[in-house]
């Protein structure tokens, strides 16, 4: 997995799964005590995700709203929504709703 750090964005691609949580837990941490706005983790270049990954973006979005800020997951294709849904962890992250094509 790559990761690509831009403000309080985290641009993310190739495979996100347990063996890279850690790395991306610290960043998103960095970034939540780091800066006054909210962040955004860029999922768009993602080839697959697992349940552990999808668990450290949970927890991470909770660690957000307790020190008052929004984690937002933008790019979400269908496999990360549906192990979303499948997880119920849909009902604890914030994933940006995709714009509508004109």
């Amino acid at each position: 997995m790559e990761m690509i750090t831009d403000g309080p964005t985290i641009l993310l691609s190739g495979d996100f799964d347990v063996r890279s949580t850690m790395e991306v837990r610290t960043a998103i941490y960095e970034r939540l005590e780091g800066h006054d706005e909210d962040v955004v983790v860029d999922l768009t270049e993602v080839t697959s995700i697992d349940l552990t990954a999808l668990k450290v973006l949970a927890a991470a979005t909770r660690q957000a709203a307790r020190s008052g800020h929004h984690l937002t997951l933008r790019g979400c294709g269908p496999a990360v929504r549906r192990l979303l849904h499948l997880s119920h962890l849909i009902r604890v992250v914030e994933v940006e709703r995709a714009s509508a094509s004109a």
